[in-house]
Formats: C-alpha cells, structure tokens, sequence
C-alpha cells in the first residue's frame, strides 16, 4: 500500500539526515533558496526528513493509524491512488503556503516535517467520521469532531505565542486542506459530513 511506501520513504531519508546535516538543509523547507534559488523541490522534500527519532516517530505513526483507512476509503469512492497522493503530498504543499510568502526573504528559515501532511490525513479521517474516537495526548478518547476543533484552536494559539520550534502554521493548515480536498473533489461529502453531525446530536 502507498501508505505503507511513504512511511518507509520518509523513514529511510529521516535515518540518513540525522547524520547529514548538510543534506537536511538541502532538503529543508526554505523559503528564501525557493525563491532566490528557485529550489521548488523544498515544498516536498522537507517532508521527509525530520529533527529526530521522536519527531519521525510521532508523524509517522499518526499518518500510519489514519492513512491506511484514509487510502482505503478513497480507493472504495472511486478517488484511487492518485487521489489519496493528492490528499497526502497537497497537504504539504498547501500547509507551506502561507510561510512560503510570510519567509520568503528571510534567509534562515526552515522547517522539515510531514506535520502539514500527516494533518491533513488525520482531518480527512474526521470529514468521513466525525464521532469517531480520537485519543487527545494519546490517552483521552473523544469525538473526532472535538478533537478537530481544539487543535485548531491550539495551533492557532500557539502560532502567536512562537514559544517553540513546531511550526503550527503547517499543522493548521494542512488540517484545513484535509476537510476541504475531499469535498472538492465530490461536493456530496460536505451534506454527509453535516448530516453524521446532526443525525448523532438528534
């Protein structure tokens, strides 16, 4: 499964940059070498390259628990491979976006991770079963839906006070490229989506 090849991707690039600094910043998302240097690639390889083992670990196993359901559900509605790939790396595009402009002059900025993308996975999964059980810290299991509200609202919170070096900009908005993506692709979703909300709640 594509899953299952990007994690492995991802893991085997992640593995070789730990010991390769220079290759980690050739990979990393810059925005400055994008435009300066025309180094368009950075919007993708930064993906798979990550700071360290807990950093790999935490995306890439939060992309394999919602990935393997979100390419099953997207080969049984008819939106295939090439539609799950648009999922997943249109994530990371869309998720590098707003900090490929707000960068683009500043010449030490980088930002490595498939966070943007493992979102986008993640509120796909949302978008198809909202009540679904999430476990918030990885012990609290609450509705999808709640879940999804309140890691906007925490990514958003936590862009202003750029107490860290997560790039929550990535994170909010990959989350919003994953409930958008499917529905511009079959508009019907948007109706599901609002009648599971209403249906449970009557």
């Amino acid at each position: 499964m594509i899953t299952y090849l990007i994690i492995g991707t991802t893991a085997i690039v992640s593995f070789i940059c730990f010991d390769r600094r220079d290759l980690l910043n050739k990979l990393s998302f810059n925005p400055y070498a994008v435009f300066k240097h025309n180094e368009w690639y950075r919007i993708i390889t930064h993906g798979f390259v990550h700071a360290d083992m807990m950093h790999l670990l935490v995306n890439m196993f939060t992309f394999w628990s919602f990935g393997t359901l979100m390419e099953h559900i997207f080969g049984a509605i008819g939106f295939g491979i090439w539609g799950y790939l648009g999922l997943y790396f249109g994530g990371m595009i869309f998720a590098s976006l707003y900090d490929l402009f707000k960068y683009r002059d500043s010449i030490y900025y980088h930002s490595i991770g498939a966070s943007g993308a493992v979102s986008a996975i993640l509120f796909s999964s949302i978008l198809f079963n909202p009540w679904e059980m999430i476990y918030f810290f990885a012990v609290i299991p609450i509705p999808g839906i709640l879940f999804g509200v309140i890691y906007l609202l925490y990514c958003q919170y936590m862009t202003k006070q750029s107490t860290d070096n997560i790039n929550h900009n990535a994170h909010f908005y990959g989350a919003l490229y994953g409930l958008l993506y499917p529905i511009l692709l079959q508009p019907s979703l948007f109706k599901l989506f609002i009648g599971q909300l209403t249906n449970f709640l009557k």
